[in-house]
């Protein structure tokens, strides 16, 4: 977290040392990271990618983000993510994110900053302040936000929005914590990776990622842990690894709302409901799609996290249910169950529910473990717009949903839209860029402006 201004030979044998035992660890790692879903946040400066990687329960309450690199002189926390990549693949409640770095032109270069001299820990704009020259090792940059490495990952956090973030810096040893209020969080790390609590330390900087998280995060938790100097042995690694998991498991799950009450009831429109056929048999064929797609064994829909609108290529409402009613294969990729739609929204503005809430439907490869299903009847994007009671119709159910399960505005997308939700998780490798053309992004901009101008929950 410290400036260095230079870079000595002793800073650049302390690198080549922990890259040496990042790339022990690297064969295995690599491995489990070609296995594992990623998730593209950007590019730096110079062009190259910064990725995170999804750990555990796709479908899991708690949410973490680790970020293992933001000053390319700091590297141990690597060899963190590489001991979570490996050992923390399937871990039981939890949705954990790895980030290995947000500067790979700095960590290429073994420099604290990005490729245009900013610090990126000083370019997050909650309290960002100009003025440090480019010599200090602190330059903020031009204004917040001005770096692409930056961005990225506001783009990211706003769209997860993790529970608990922890990101990893050196040298000073210790678990950083506020100067008041609660630490137990710090406290819980601290224990089991053998480091001591700071209070206070470093609370005072402008523009960091912590702070602005959990500025603009209210009810999150981000924290710093900062390493020893110098490379980390594996036994290090694991128990900081084992620190990260068990931190998170202390944050309290996000809670759906409660069986038979719905909180968003004022706000829900005429809804016409007409099921289709959901007997045993095919809850059983989703929990075994489930399995195989999502890896977890599960029929039901808990915690919707994205909405998912689409158009149904079909005239009327009755053609859609007589699409979906039937348990068989779909011809396009052949599985069971058959696909469906939680609902549909016709022509005249009538909204009809097929499947119930609590259960999960096939209609978006990649999100149908967390994503609610709006068929619209029509065949392009135009029909769906261009009808006013077809169109104030989608936007009140969608609004009603959203409300009620706490989906924010941004995770309303269009089938066409779904390998950019931070949500998509494909564990079939042939189907992890498989999409729709159907309700596109520049369709989807002015739906989601509309769905804005209608009011907030």
């Amino acid at each position: 977290m410290t400036a260095r201004p230079r870079f000595p030979l002793a800073l650049a044998a302390t690198i080549l040392l922990a890259l040496v035992g990042i790339s022990a660890a690297a064969g295995t790692a690599g491995r489990e990271i070609a296995r594992a879903p990623h998730r593209l946040l950007g590019h730096s400066v110079e062009g190259r990618r910064i990725d995170a990687v999804l750990l555990g329960d796709p479908a899991a309450a708690r949410t973490a983000l680790v970020v293992a690199n933001v000053h390319g002189d700091e590297p141990a926390g690597i060899r963190v993510a590489h001991r979570l990549l490996r050992a923390y693949r399937d871990v039981e409640g939890l949705r954990l994110w790895v980030v290995r770095t947000v500067n790979p032109d700095g960590l290429r270069d073994g420099a604290r900053r990005n490729a245009r001299g900013v610090d990126l820990n000083r370019n997050f704009s909650y309290r960002w302040r100009g003025g440090a020259p480019r010599s200090s090792g602190y330059y903020p940059g031009p204004r917040p936000f001005s770096e692409p490495e930056s961005r990225a990952v506001r783009r990211f956090a706003a769209a997860v929005e993790p529970d608990l973030s922890i990101w990893y810096h050196q040298p000073w040893g210790q678990v950083l914590a506020p100067c008041h209020g609660d630490a137990s969080l710090q406290a819980t790390y601290a224990r089991v990776s053998g480091l001591p609590v700071r209070r206070c330390r470093a609370e005072h900087l402008r523009g960091t990622a912590i702070s602005w998280q959990n500025h603009r995060f209210p009810g999150t938790h981000a924290f710093v842990v900062e390493l020893p100097g110098g490379p980390i042995s594996a036994a290090a690694a694991g128990r900081h690894a084992r620190a990260a998991v068990a931190t998170a498991r202390r944050i309290a799950p996000a809670r759906p709302a409660a069986v038979g009450r719905d909180p968003a009831a004022r706000l829900r429109p005429a809804i016409r409901a007409r099921a289709i056929p959901f007997p045993p048999r095919r809850r059983r064929e989703m929990a075994t799609y489930s399995k195989r797609h999502y890896g977890k064994r599960e029929w039901r829909l808990r915690d919707p996290k994205v909405i998912v609108e689409h158009v149904a290529v079909a005239g009327n409402v009755a053609t859609v249910y007589n699409s979906f009613a039937p348990d068989r294969p779909d011809p396009e990729l052949g599985e069971l169950p058959g696909v469906c739609s939680h609902f549909v929204v016709g022509g005249d503005g009538r909204i009809v529910q097929l499947v119930g809430l609590r259960k999960r439907c096939r209609h978006t490869v990649g999100l149908n473990y967390t994503a609610i299903g709006i068929e619209h009847v029509g065949f392009r994007d135009a029909d769906v717009l261009g009808r006013r009671r077809q169109l104030r119709a989608s936007l009140r159910l969608t609004r009603y949903l959203r409300c009620r399960f706490g989906i924010s505005v941004r995770n309303v997308i269009g089938h066409n839209e779904s390998l950019s939700s931070p949500y998509h998780f494909e564990l079939v490798r042939s189907l992890r860029n498989q999409t729709h053309g159907d309700m596109k992004r520049a369709s989807m901009r002015v739906y989601r402006r509309k769905l804005r101008r209608i009011g907030h929950c």
